[in-house]
């Protein structure tokens, strides 16, 4: 990789950005808040009840929120205005370089690849590279012999063939994509497809993608933002995914690759993923990413923060108020959901039957005191004290941002 300083872009429209945030704070209210002093707020449970669970957002909240970048375009932000108001103090800098992503979704130790002109494989252990015959294959594959060999095979009429024995991991790769075909389906990916073992002396293999950033990013900018979206926050998108993996690139998390290609990471597809929208956004923005003392920042982002931000693990994720995400075509801005009580009784059965819940701490951000980061369920043979997280999980909440309504359902008969 490599990551040179690049001026910071003039932001005309910044000012205004944060004079409209700052008459959304209470008056004396700083816009980082930390764990709330908030009176906690107690909701009895009467017999048989629904608990109708009100909320905003979706997903953590830290950093960009994607409808809230879409809102910030459709106000009239470019794409450095959006990145520079989510991940405030942070500079500009370019990024360029290979990245190594792991591909979850091919769960075998061997490598398949469909058969296509200009294929060649790869020794990583001797560094010789052969183009591979075409013959009558419809398939190749990479699997290993021991902890040091890759034999490399081709199929035709359903058996698999030996065609030689190569020294270490090997990799395929073509002039153009090449099609990995996976126990649940075939993916098309850019760059090179290897079989890389985990560690040394392992007889394992997982399946890397190893690509240029660039490459990487129009595989993954459509998945986490709708390609057809305003510009300038696919844009934005492009910069974030561009800076948060450069940011894990320099933190791998493994010595094999550096990325996932779910959600843990940010999703990744690959060229079968890629739209012509996206991918002009990821040109439109080529190499630019967001530094903190030189190097790439740690842009996290999520669907929706509810109109405020929630604080992350480094300063410029800070907790504040986000004018943009409340647009009218976010449908996660504001939402709810009716839970059984007897849903939470099985999510904590050690309570018995529910009686009683307490939030008992909140961050202090927003509508009702803000995120949930603690709360307690009482019932009739226990109590038990969880936090917004776990309550998030267990009940499959969109975010930690909520709060209650209990109504016993109509006709219903006392327990």
């Amino acid at each position: 990789m490599l990551l040179r300083p690049h001026r910071a872009r003039t932001a005309s429209r910044l000012p205004t950005v944060l004079a409209v945030v700052a008459l959304l704070l209470p008056l004396g209210a700083q816009a980082e808040a930390g764990p709330s002093a908030v009176p906690s707020a107690r909701w009895d449970v009467p017999g048989v009840a629904t608990v109708r669970i009100l909320g905003h957002g979706y997903g953590h909240g830290h950093g960009m929120s994607q409808y809230g970048a879409e809102g910030a375009a459709r106000a009239g932000l470019t794409y450095a205005q959006i990145a520079e108001f989510y991940y405030a103090g942070t500079q500009w800098g370019t990024a360029e370089g290979p990245v190594a992503v792991n591909l979850t979704g091919d769960t075998t130790d061997d490598v398949v690849v469909k058969a296509r002109p200009t294929l060649m494989v790869r020794s990583l252990g001797s560094g010789r590279r052969w183009t591979l015959p075409a013959k009558s294959a419809t398939q190749w594959r990479l699997v290993a012999r021991g902890a040091a060999r890759t034999a490399v095979q081709w199929r035709a009429r359903g058996a698999w063939k030996q065609w030689r024995v190569v020294r270490g991991d090997a990799e395929f790769s073509a002039r153009g994509p090449v099609t990995l075909v996976t126990p649940a389906k075939s993916v098309t990916y850019r760059g090179k497809l290897r079989s890389a073992s985990p560690s040394a002396g392992s007889t394992a293999r997982d399946t890397v993608n190893v690509l240029s950033l660039e490459n990487y990013l129009k595989g993954v900018v459509p998945l986490e933002i709708p390609a057809s979206w305003s510009p300038e926050a696919v844009r934005a998108q492009a910069v974030a995914a561009r800076t948060y993996a450069a940011y894990e690139r320099a933190h791998p998390l493994a010595g094999h690759f550096q990325i996932c290609d779910t959600t843990s990471c940010q999703v990744y597809g690959g060229y079968s993923a890629e739209h012509p929208l996206s991918n002009a956004a990821v040109a439109a923005t080529a190499g630019q990413v967001l530094t903190v003392d030189g190097a790439p920042a740690f842009t996290q982002f999520a669907s929706s923060n509810g109109g405020w931000s929630s604080a992350g693990s480094v300063p410029y994720l800070a907790a504040r108020p986000d004018p943009y995400d409340g647009w009218a075509g976010n449908p996660v801005h504001q939402w709810q959901t009716d839970v059984p009580a007897d849903r939470i009784e099985s999510a904590w059965p050690r309570i018995g039957d529910l009686t009683t819940m307490v939030v008992e701490a909140r961050d202090g951000n927003g509508d009702w005191g803000g995120r949930v980061s603690k709360m307690t369920f009482v019932g009739s043979q226990g109590q038990v004290t969880v936090s917004g997280d776990q309550v998030r999980s267990a009940l499959g909440l969109r975010s930690t941002w909520f709060t209650f309504e209990v109504a016993p359902p109509v006709g219903a008969r006392a327990r």
